[in-house]
């Protein structure tokens, strides 16, 4: 548990750190992620008791439905949280660590929401045709 992960948005506005380990990451291709990242959402998350945001002047959120809200930075415009209403995980996108992140991918998620323009990729993880398992 004695882990710290640091990350943060493009321009550095937005910065946070996780402490322990972090669970595998996940490709989620619904089309809200889609539309918010313009490709595929890659995310993990941490409890929220072992996040902490250093700077947060430029977060905003956006609530993406009635069940959860996206973080992102105000000003460079990076995508980096995504949160369930009342949930005690913040889940965050794994582009927006620093490196090394000692990240890995796990699964893909709503494989059947998947756009025409590009092919799931071929690295031998599981796919799930809708939400987690």
């Amino acid at each position: 548990m004695d882990r710290h992960n640091f990350g943060g948005c493009l321009c550095g506005a937005v910065r946070f750190q996780t402490r322990g380990e972090l669970r595998e990451v996940i490709g989620c291709h619904c089309s809200q992620c889609r539309r918010q990242t313009g490709l595929y959402y890659a995310a993990t998350d941490v409890p929220l008791e072992r996040f902490q945001m250093l700077e947060e002047a430029t977060l905003a959120w956006y609530r993406a439905s009635d069940s959860a809200r996206r973080g992102f930075c105000s000003t460079c415009g990076s995508a980096l949280f995504w949160q369930a209403e009342g949930g005690d995980k913040i889940s965050i996108l794994a582009g927006a660590f620093d490196q090394p992140s000692g990240l890995t991918m796990g699964y893909h998620i709503y494989c059947d929401d998947k756009p025409d323009f590009y092919e799931l990729p071929q690295d031998g993880l599981p796919r799930h045709p809708q939400g987690r398992p």
